[in-house]
């Protein structure tokens, strides 16, 4: 496959559905999957709370999965994926000092519960927007999760049908990247 490194994917493209902007077409390799996209669309200014996805290259950094719904142990994947429990949250108050950070539940601050009825994070990749500095109402918890059924907007985050996540998983690693265009 072109674009890759070894047999690692470098480069994902994601782009929206022409007269759909919370829809959207992720390409990896010659693979072509649906996904949705923010409530928002797409922004090149993203903020806290505005549903967008970022228009912007996130690197994937590590990886969470429901190891009580996974049938066979952690996905296939070339990257560190962590089994969510029930202690496992994402900050998401922007004021905080561990805003867009993993934290451990109960926690003070507003924050994202990871483990979800809706299997929405059942598995759950994490990018780097807004990580190295997290500045304040850039945004948070930007992942690349499982979708809504019908591919419903997310609230800024890119998701993918278990089929094709499970399809998609093997092909990346550390190194890709996720481009997301207008």
């Amino acid at each position: 496959m072109r674009g890759q490194t070894g047999n690692t994917v470098k480069l994902i493209e994601v782009r929206r559905r022409p007269g759909c902007p919370t829809q959207g077409l992720l390409t990896v390799g010659p693979l072509a999957f649906a996904c949705a996209l923010g409530r928002g669309g797409t922004a090149m200014l993203k903020r806290e709370g505005d549903g967008a996805t970022p228009m912007a290259t996130l690197r994937l950094l590590y990886g969470y999965f429901r190891g009580d719904r996974a049938r066979s142990g952690p996905p296939r994947a070339r990257f560190s994926m962590t089994a969510i429990d029930a202690r496992d949250g994402w900050c998401d108050a922007s004021g905080d000092r561990n805003y867009n950070r993993p934290v451990r539940l109960p926690y003070p601050a507003s924050h994202e519960t990871m483990r979800r009825d809706d299997r929405l994070y059942d598995v759950c990749m994490v990018t780097d927007w807004n990580m190295r500095p997290a500045m304040r109402r850039r945004g948070s918890a930007i992942f690349l999760h499982i979708a809504k059924p019908g591919f419903a907007p997310t609230e800024g985050c890119i998701a993918v049908a278990p089929r094709a996540m499970a399809r998609i998983l093997p092909l990346i690693g550390p190194q890709t990247l996720i481009r997301v265009h207008r």
